[in-house]
């Protein structure tokens, strides 16, 4: 069982390096073990008695790793091929790199100092890799801070906005006229409430999703018929305009109904459910099926059934 204060993934590292680790050192005391990987004494006793009982089916002790204690002392006596500590290749150390950085440059993100040590770290295991000159900053050449601070300051001047903007759920970047309203922050996701002279609504712009933007020299005019709308953690408020769709589900994926707003949740048997919802658009819906796995069976609209059939066979293809 994973102490509290340890996440599952920063339990699963400490194991990957512990073998090794001992390996090297045989006859080491926990102590100077704990000292040495940044952990406790007892998560270290705790991480030892996981990997003695790791093992084959049956899991009988020492199956897969055995070590012998004598008093504090521990030595690995079988490592089951566990003999190299954990090392992340250039690709991955790069990957890593931009995208603490990316995650760093985020406004309104939660636990930014957690974030830095996390790359600092990263960083300093990587060596000449994270040295690159690897820069992370919009195609303006701005900040996400930046770009946070030309739209409070157009808000406040009553200015109006060009943006260039990214939406997810087509994957596609647009540029509009926004008349700015309000910046808010929901969930630690910084947004701008304006009306879009594109749409002919108003609309919530995550300002991490604003490409480019330059203030205009014009004032903002939103419409009288521009209401604000109450915002709260759900910034996603599906109307009955919006396509529904039916789907359905395994034990494994009944996490969307606490992730996502759904209309009703009917059970089949115990391990089928059968759940509606409604979605922004059907390409959206077509890559969150997908990404759900083949668990799951599209039960309507008949349009994004075949079209995640489509994709399917297309994949299937590729990969033969």
């Amino acid at each position: 069982m994973t102490r509290p204060g340890t996440t599952s993934s920063e339990r699963l590292a400490r194991l990957l390096n512990l073998v090794p680790y001992l390996l090297a050192r045989p006859g080491v005391e926990v102590a100077q073990a704990a000292a040495d990987l940044g952990a406790t004494e007892a998560q270290v006793r705790d991480d030892l008695e996981l990997l003695w009982v790791c093992g084959l089916p049956g899991y009988g002790p020492g199956d897969l790793i055995d070590m012998a204690f004598d008093g504090d002392r521990v030595t690995i006596t079988y490592d089951a091929g566990i003999d190299r500590p954990l090392r992340l290749r250039p690709d991955e150390a790069t990957a890593l790199v931009v995208a603490l950085r990316m995650l760093a440059e985020t406004p309104g993100i939660a636990q930014r100092d957690a974030i830095l040590r996390a790359l600092a770290k990263i960083e300093s295991a990587a060596g000449d890799v994270a040295d690159a000159p690897i820069a992370v900053q919009s195609p303006d050449g701005g900040s996400a801070d930046d770009r946070l601070a030309t739209v409070r300051a157009a808000v406040e001047r009553g200015r109006a906005l060009r943006i260039t903007y990214y939406t997810a759920t087509r994957d596609e970047s647009t540029e509009r006229v926004i008349d700015p309203m309000r910046v808010i922050v929901v969930a630690d996701r910084s947004y701008v409430e304006a009306w879009c002279r594109r749409a002919g609504a108003v609309r919530l712009f995550k300002i991490d999703r604003i490409d480019a933007l330059t203030e205009l020299d014009e004032p903002a005019a939103p419409p009288p018929q521009a209401q604000s709308t109450v915002v709260d953690e759900q910034v996603f408020r599906p109307s009955q305009e919006l396509p529904s769709i039916t789907i359905r589900i395994g034990r494994g994926d009944r996490w969307i109904t606490e992730y996502y707003p759904v209309e009703s949740v009917d059970e089949i048997t115990p391990e089928e459910w059968l759940v509606t919802l409604r979605v922004s658009d059907l390409d959206w819906a077509r890559r969150f099926v997908l990404g759900l796995g083949p668990g799951v069976d599209v039960i309507a609209p008949k349009e994004l059934a075949e079209s995640v059939r489509g994709a399917v066979l297309e994949a299937l293809a590729a990969y033969a």
